[in-house]
């Protein structure tokens, strides 16, 4: 057997309110809704000089800053082939096929992904929660793995091994 070691946060303020909208089965493009979401992160690897995976306030405080980032915003995919988004004038212009919207550029998240699900949530939220835990000097891990819930028990995952 091997050992391994992994710790897990998953606390109450790590929640964000965010509006967005989907597309699926290739033309269908849901109505603008939004959801309060919970974010709890996994970080995997051996133990350090302190016998700890990761120091638990670097892990909350860097989860917590990335999640900051997406409370009470319009989540808006740049990666789309379809969702056309620009910014102009301090002003977002969103199309799909002959839909239109147009939100204050402050108001909105700017997304590198082509879908706002939650299992690309949570793939780029793993990014990031990445490059703040090496910026605050920890290693690397051996793994992350980020859950993004949208509706109270509708978890995406993302897992980098």
């Amino acid at each position: 057997m091997q050992e391994k070691y992994f710790v897990r946060v998953t606390k109450d303020y790590l929640v964000f309110s965010a509006a967005h909208f989907i597309t699926y089965d290739g033309n269908v493009c849901e109505r603008l809704h939004g959801h309060n979401y919970r974010v709890e992160a996994e970080v995997h690897g051996p133990l350090d000089e302190n016998h700890y995976v990761v120091d638990f306030i670097a892990l909350r405080d860097s989860l917590q800053k990335i999640v900051l980032t997406f409370d009470h915003r319009m989540l808006l995919p740049t990666e789309h082939g379809q969702i056309k988004v620009r910014q102009e004038a301090g002003e977002i212009h969103v199309t799909f096929e002959d839909r239109r919207w147009l939100f204050p550029a402050g108001d909105c998240l700017l997304l590198p992904v082509a879908n706002t699900t939650t299992e690309l949530l949570a793939r780029y939220i793993a990014q990031e929660f990445i490059r703040e835990l090496t910026q605050r000097g920890s290693d690397p891990p051996q793994a992350v793995r980020i859950g993004v819930d949208e509706n109270n028990g509708q978890w995406g995952f993302y897992e980098l091994s």
